[in-house]
C-alpha cells in the first residue's frame, strides 16, 4: 500500500510531462505530428548569423552531395527568411546558443540518384518546425527528440494539368503526381524532375488511355475510333481505337519515350470513364469482337489495357491504373497498383483488390475539387486508410493515398488556396501514427502550420475565422 502512495507522484509527474510536450507540439503547429516527440525545457538560442547545418562526421553522405547541400539551404531559409517580421533589436540571451544541426545519414547515400517509394524519407523538417521566436525577436529551440517516419510509402497530390494549362512556376510551387496532358517541352519536364529530385518528392506521370485521348488525335491520324449514325461516319471521334496495330506502334513509341523521360519505376496508364457509344457504333470495331469472341465492351477495353500493361512491362516499368481496369477483370501483371478513386463504397473495393493480391493506392475520399462549404478538411483528416474488412497481410498492401485536384474549375490562379492547407489533412492521415486522431488538436496546430505557409510564400486559405500572429508585427 506504501508503495502506491509512493508511486502516484511519479505518475503524476510523468502525465504533466506528457501534457506539457502535447502542448507544445500544439502550441508550434508540428504538421505532420511526428512518430515520437520529447521535448525538454531547456532552452537554447539560435542565432542567425552563428546557426549553420552541416554533415555528421560519421555521416555516409558529405558536402559533394547536392540533394543535402540543397536542403541545408533551404531549411536555414525557412527557418529564418522570416525574420523582416521583426523589429528593433533581440533581447539578449544567457541560453547555450545551438550553433550548429549535424545531419548523419547512415544508409548508403542517394545524392545523384532519383527518389523512389522505397526511399528513407527522415527530413529535416520537424526541426525547422521546432525553431520560433520569442517575444523579444530571438531564436529559440527546445531541446528535443524526435523519432519519426512515414506510415504509407506513397503520399501523392495529383494536379491537373488538362483541363487548364498551368505554368511550368505554378507546378514547382505544387509538386506531386500529375498528367502531363498539356503542352510542354523536354526542357520543362527536365526542370520539373530535377527541382523535384532536390525535395525528394517523386513525379508519376500519367498519360490516361483509351479514354479522355480527344487531344491526342489531333496528332496521331487514325488513332481514335471514328464515329458512326448508321452506317455513316459522323465525322466525330471516341476513345483509342483498339482494333489496329498502328494504334500499338505509336503507343510503344510514346511509351518508350515516357520511360526514358521520367525516371520513376511507375507510369500511371490510366483507364478510367471510358465511353462505349462510339466503339459501339462503328462496324470495324463490331466485327472484330466478333472474330474474337468478346460479348461486351469491357471485355475490348480489356484487350486493350492489357496489350498496354504487357508493353510498358517490357520497358522495365510499373503501372498504376485506375479500379475499373481492376473491375473489368483485366489480366493484371502482378505488382500493377490499382487506385481506389469511386467514393460509392469504396472499403468494399479496397477489400477485393487487395483480396486479388494487388496493391492499392487510396483517393475515393480526397478529391479536393470537390468544395463544400465549411471545414471539409475535417472530413478528408477523418478518414482511416485502412478501415476496411480484410486480414492483416490485406492492409499490408496498401501503399498509400493520393489527394486529387482535377482541373475543370482550377487553374493557376486558383490552384494553390484551393489545395493547401487542405490536402494537408491528407498529409498527416499517410504519414502519422493511426492514432493522431484528435480533431481539436488538430486544429490547433494546422493553424499554425498554415500560417507558416503563409510565411513560406504558399498561399494557403485559412481554415476559419482567426489570424497569423505576424500580421500585427508578432511571429509564430
Amino acid at each position: 500500500m506504501e508503495q502506491r502512495r509512493l508511486g502516484w507522484p511519479r505518475l503524476l509527474g510523468l502525465l504533466a510531462v506528457l501534457a506539457s510536450r502535447a502542448f507544445a507540439a500544439r502550441n508550434l503547429g508540428l504538421w505532420p505530428m511526428p512518430g515520437s516527440v520529447q521535448m525538454t525545457p531547456r532552452l537554447l538560442h539560435v542565432s542567425p548569423d552563428r546557426f549553420f547545418i552541416d554533415h555528421s562526421p560519421a555521416s555516409k553522405a558529405g558536402p559533394s552531395c547536392a540533394l543535402l547541400q540543397s536542403a541545408f539551404q533551404r531549411y536555414y531559409d525557412y527557418i529564418f527568411g522570416f525574420n523582416k517580421w521583426r523589429h528593433g533589436p533581440a533581447k539578449p540571451h544567457s541560453e547555450m546558443d545551438l550553433q550548429k544541426l549535424l545531419v548523419s545519414v547512415t544508409q548508403d547515400p542517394e545524392c545523384d540518384n532519383f527518389p523512389n517509394i522505397s526511399s528513407d524519407e527522415s527530413c529535416l523538417e520537424t526541426f525547422s518546425q521546432l525553431i520560433y521566436q520569442d517575444s523579444y525577436g530571438a531564436f529559440t529551440v527546445n531541446e528535443s527528440k524526435i523519432i519519426d517516419s512515414p506510415r504509407f510509402p506513397h503520399r501523392g497530390i495529383l494536379i491537373d494539368t488538362s483541363r487548364h494549362f498551368l505554368p511550368v512556376k505554378t507546378i514547382l510551387k505544387t509538386l506531386g503526381s500529375f498528367s502531363l496532358s498539356g503542352v510542354y517541352t523536354p526542357n520543362d519536364i527536365r526542370r520539373v524532375i530535377g527541382y523535384a529530385r532536390l525535395r525528394g518528392i517523386r513525379i508519376v506521370p500519367e498519360f490516361d488511355s483509351p479514354g479522355h485521348t480527344q487531344s491526342w488525335g489531333k496528332g496521331q491520324k487514325d488513332l481514335l475510333t471514328p464515329c458512326y449514325q448508321g452506317k455513316q461516319s459522323s465525322g466525330t471521334f471516341g476513345p483509342i481505337n483498339p482494333i489496329l496495330n498502328t494504334t500499338y506502334s505509336f503507343l510503344h513509341d510514346l511509351f518508350k519515350e515516357i520511360s526514358t523521360v521520367f525516371p520513376d519505376k511507375f507510369i500511371h496508364l490510366g483507364g478510367d470513364e471510358v465511353q462505349f457509344d462510339c466503339w459501339k457504333s462503328n462496324p470495324d470495331i463490331q466485327n472484330f469482337m466478333k472474330s474474337k469472341g468478346f460479348a461486351n465492351f469491357e471485355r475490348l477495353e480489356s484487350f486493350y489495357m492489357e496489350k498496354l500493361l504487357d508493353m510498358v512491362s517490357t520497358m522495365g516499368k510499373r503501372s498504376i491504373v485506375w479500379q475499373e481496369v481492376f473491375d473489368n477483370k483485366d489480366k493484371l501483371s502482378p505488382g500493377t497498383v490499382v487506385q481506389v478513386w469511386k467514393s460509392d463504397k469504396f472499403p468494399r473495393e479496397q477489400s477485393k483488390v487487395t483480396e486479388a493480391g494487388f496493391p492499392m493506392i487510396l483517393s475515393a475520399p480526397w478529391y479536393l475539387d470537390v468544395i463544400r462549404y465549411g471545414q471539409d478538411w475535417r472530413g478528408y483528416y477523418e478518414v482511416e486508410p485502412l478501415d476496411f474488412p480484410g486480414s492483416e497481410k490485406q492492409k499490408t498492401l496498401v501503399i498509400g493515398g493520393e489527394a486529387c485536384l482535377w482541373g475543370e474549375y482550377v487553374d493557376s490562379t486558383n490552384l494553390t488556396p484551393r489545395l493547401w492547407p487542405r490536402a494537408s489533412a491528407v498529409g498527416e492521415r499517410l504519414w502519422s501514427h493511426q492514432g493522431v486522431r484528435d480533431l481539436a488538436d488538430a486544429y490547433s496546430r494546422l493553424t499554425v502550420h498554415r500560417c507558416r505557409m503563409i510565411r513560406r510564400g504558399i498561399s494557403a486559405q485559412p481554415l476559419f475565422t482567426g489570424y497569423c500572429n505576424y500580421e500585427d508585427g508578432m511571429s509564430q
